[in-house]
């Protein structure tokens, strides 16, 4: 079996959850944030619907510069809705798992790097950052969002077995 064949079934699993959280996000309450210093609905519902595309730039480049030397860091285009959000967010599974499907055991060990103005910030196989730095990061903010859901009032979805909302 080939490591793209292994990863598959984990990483439809972690989407298919984070789909379910990011569907529960009230509408009305995009500009909600716990604190000053946390991403507000909107700004974790962007962050978590381009997250996947990640995982194709991952695969098809060797680096990624998050601020490029004289510029300002890259910044996601705040989305406007829910629905537009997860539009957003099942384009870029679709996208992220055929990388990954089309994707050698090579390719997937080659190594990959995050840069900030050319230094390197941090170097794995790419297998290791889709693992790490996507699928793992996504299910870290996935966990901060049913926070937030809870602190609205918001039922949580089963995600790894029932939950105090859902028993499935």
């Amino acid at each position: 079996m080939s490591i793209a064949q292994a990863l598959l079934p984990e990483f439809d699993h972690e989407m298919a959850n984070t789909r379910k959280t990011l569907e529960r996000v009230p509408a009305d309450k995009l500009d909600w944030s716990p604190h000053e210093k946390s991403f507000d609905l909107r700004g974790m519902l962007t962050h978590m619907a381009n997250m996947p595309k990640w995982t194709v730039m991952t695969i098809n480049e060797s680096s990624f510069d998050m601020q490029p030397e004289g510029e300002e860091p890259v910044k996601e285009e705040p989305v406007e809705t829910v629905a537009s959000a997860l539009e957003m967010f099942d384009a870029n599974v679709a996208a992220a798992r055929e990388a990954i499907a089309n994707a050698s055991d090579e390719e997937l060990m080659a190594t990959w790097s995050l840069l900030k103005a050319g230094e390197e910030v941090l170097t794995f196989p790419r297998i290791a950052v889709l693992r790490s730095f996507i699928m793992n990061h996504m299910i870290h903010h996935r966990g901060q969002l049913t926070v937030c859901l809870r602190l609205n009032d918001v039922p949580l979805p089963a995600l790894y077995g029932p939950s105090a909302d859902e028993d499935e």
